[in-house]
Parts: structure tokens; C-alpha cells; sequence
């Protein structure tokens, strides 16, 4: 294999993902926690998205305060892939870094990895509970990057602090606000986000877990993402 070949296959490699869909006041006022990615970034530039990003190697031995529920599960129980835990600690780490919501619980944790010091400096060990398992899509290829991204939802009133507090964001996502389903879908949004958000939407203010998972394959993506809009 020539480098050529080998940087090919590097820039296409498809990498596990997790994303965090924050629901808030799902049977009155359904909003949903977003923001926007700075221009400059590799993936999606300019975007406004939900919070989420890979799995670290570190996420699947991150002890959590509790599991992951069925069917959500053993739905993401698969040979070959992210575990079931390292998909949701990835969710929760993520949602911590990019906006400052905690979702956790009531606990010391004295030995947390580098990553999560910082999570566990408040008080709170990753709790997966309350994580509903609602989507999966695949990015197509031709992409800067390519994720396998599974998608979780959770009720506002299940996080941990302020809902409104988003001061402690690492910056990647800007503009960090609560929006509204129909101002949302005439935001910059990408097609995977916009799919997803239509999902969410068409079942509330149920947010348990579906019947069936969705899943947007990346033949799909394409296909979808080229049709002309109406």
C-alpha cells in the first residue's frame, strides 16, 4: 500500500460518535440545547448542532453512577463496535466540555481520568439513566471526517445544574441558547442534524425510546442530502 493509498483510508476511516439531543419543556414549550461551530473547524464549519463528538479511547472504562437502560442498551450491544457504555460516557463528556451541563449524579470520584477531572471536580459522577438511544446515522464519504454517530436524547429537567448556565463550554460550540423546534429548523443546520431534529419532533412530547431506531446510512445521506428542498 502506497502512502497515497494509506492517507486515503486514514482521512476516510469512520469513527465512533456520540451526540447529546437536550430537550427542554417537551410537553409545552419543546426547545432544544444548540450552537454554532466556529468557522474554522475541520468538520462542519459555521453549523449549528447539537452537542456531541468521537468517543475517546478512555470512554468505555469511565465507571458510571448507572447503565444505560433497555432496550436502549442492548440495541447498542453490537460485536464490533463501540460499547454500549463508551458510547454514552462520550455522550455526557461531550455535553459536559461544549456547554457546562452536567449530566450526572451525587458522587466522588477520586480517580478520574484527565478527561473527566474536571466533570468530577463538581460533584457528580456520569450517569447514563436517563439517556434515551433515538438515531444513528453514518456521514457519507468524500467527507473531511466521517462518524458513526449515535444519538441519545434527555429531558432538561434531568440535568444536574442550572439549564441555563452555559458558561462553562470549552468555546467549541458558540452561541449556546435553548431554541425553539421552528426557529431551529430555519437555522444553518446540517442534513444529518435537520433529520434528526425531525425525528425528535414528530414523537413529542415522548421522549422514551422508539420502537425502532432510525438509521440514516450514508447511500441514504447522499441521496437525501441532493434533493431539492419541498
Amino acid at each position: 500500500m502506497g502512502q497515497e493509498d494509506a492517507r486515503i483510508l486514514t482521512a476516510d476511516r469512520i469513527r465512533d460518535a456520540a451526540t447529546v439531543i437536550v430537550v427542554r419543556d417537551a410537553a409545552t414549550r419543546p426547545r432544544v440545547l444548540m450552537g454554532r461551530r466556529g468557522g474554522a473547524a475541520a468538520f462542519m464549519p459555521n453549523k449549528v448542532v447539537f452537542p456531541g463528538g468521537s468517543v475517546d479511547p478512555g470512554d468505555a472504562e469511565v465507571p458510571l453512577a448507572s447503565p444505560l437502560p433497555d432496550p436502549c442498551r442492548s440495541r447498542l450491544d453490537r460485536a464490533g463496535e463501540a460499547t454500549p457504555e463508551a458510547l454514552a460516557a462520550a455522550a455526557i463528556r461531550e455535553l459536559w466540555e461544549e456547554t457546562g451541563q452536567i449530566a450526572g449524579a451525587r458522587g466522588t470520584w477520586s480517580d478520574a481520568p484527565p478527561g473527566w477531572r474536571d466533570f468530577a471536580a463538581t460533584g457528580h459522577r456520569p450517569e447514563a439513566r436517563h439517556l434515551r438511544y433515538v438515531f444513528r446515522a453514518i456521514t457519507p464519504p468524500g467527507r473531511p471526517r466521517r462518524f458513526d454517530a449515535r444519538f441519545f436524547v434527555l429531558p432538561a429537567e434531568r440535568l444536574a445544574g442550572d439549564p441555563d448556565d452555559v458558561s462553562r463550554g470549552d468555546g467549541e460550540l458558540r452561541h449556546l441558547a435553548w431554541v425553539e423546534l421552528d426557529a431551529a429548523r430555519k437555522l444553518d443546520l446540517p442534513f444529518v442534524t435537520a433529520i434528526a431534529l425531525g425525528e425528535i419532533a414528530a414523537r413529542l412530547p415522548d421522549l422514551s425510546a422508539p420502537d425502532r431506531v432510525p438509521f440514516l446510512g450514508p447511500e441514504e445521506a447522499v441521496k437525501d442530502a441532493a434533493r431539492p428542498p419541498g
